[in-house]
């Protein structure tokens, strides 16, 4: 996490990029039209529709995850050079922030924070602001990036074959209504992945919306997961973005190590075969 003071005091820090993410999932254009209404002095905006997501075939859930490579490639275009500190924010609890500080974690790139109460936090501070679209910034050189994904990843049939020998646990980020199959606003089937636990993302966060203390998400997940170490599990949500919410929360928490299915609930249900619970 990093401070809106913080923040403030590296404006003019060439060394530091400031990634705007501010999104909705419902009106996928309210996150542009925030940001060109106002946002903080030379971050840069990129859409979790259009940038950061690979094209959908149907199969691949509502937010496919796409390659390193693409995404190197984009954040290069985006002003990202090797070692340079990466500073995300939303407007949204850091749902959609803790998805790019993930990505950028996936990519190889340690050197990322998110901004602790997204833009709110910055509006309160009196933060200086900027309007108007995104202007083009300075391509920057190639990035490095490691062979092996510092972040890991487990895909669908791993999940499936994971049901009749089990190794690891999924824990589901989505609503409890949801989990439980009441409703179902986004994705064709209601329910969940049989055997997963729920914890909605908004049990990370405090009454102002900050992620609670370390201390309480410790014991909030130990209380959770009991024996389970963080290793063995594996964070799931409707399209990969709220489970990154859950292992940032594990992550500031200390508990370290777990993986992300990034085709989440819109994957899993695109094969009518692949079995639902409900409860």
């Amino acid at each position: 996490m990093i401070s809106a003071e913080q923040v403030q005091a590296n404006l003019n820090n060439s060394e530091c990029l400031i990634l705007d993410v501010r999104h909705d999932l419902i009106d996928h254009q309210a996150g542009r039209r925030a940001y060109e209404q106002g946002h903080i002095p030379g971050a840069v905006f990129l859409d979790h529709e259009v940038d950061l997501a690979a094209p959908k075939t149907g199969l691949n859930g509502r937010h496919p995850l796409p390659s390193r490579q693409v995404l190197a490639q984009l954040l290069q275009q985006s002003g990202l050079r090797d070692g340079m500190q990466v500073v995300v924010y939303d407007a949204q609890g850091s749902l959609f922030a803790s998805h790019m500080w993930w990505m950028l974690r996936w990519l190889g790139h340690p050197q990322v924070a998110i901004l602790d109460g997204g833009w709110q936090a910055w509006q309160q501070l009196g933060g200086a602001q900027e309007s108007g679209p995104a202007r083009p910034a300075p391509a920057a050189a190639e990035l490095s990036i490691p062979e092996q994904a510092a972040m890991p990843t487990v895909q669908t049939d791993q999940v499936l074959k994971n049901l009749s020998k089990p190794i690891f646990t999924v824990l589901d980020a989505r609503a409890a209504e949801r989990y439980r199959g009441d409703v179902e606003p986004m994705d064709p089937v209601a329910g969940h992945i049989p055997d997963a636990l729920n914890r909605s993302h908004l049990n990370n966060l405090d009454e102002q919306g900050r992620f609670k203390p370390a201390e309480q998400l410790r014991q909030e997940y130990q209380d959770l997961l009991g024996t389970i170490s963080a290793e063995m599990v594996v964070h799931q949500c409707g399209s990969g973005i709220t489970a990154c919410h859950n292992l940032f929360a594990m992550e500031l928490a200390g508990l370290s190590g777990s993986s992300i299915y990034p085709g989440s609930w819109s994957e899993w249900v695109s094969d009518a075969s692949r079995p639902v619970a409900r409860s």
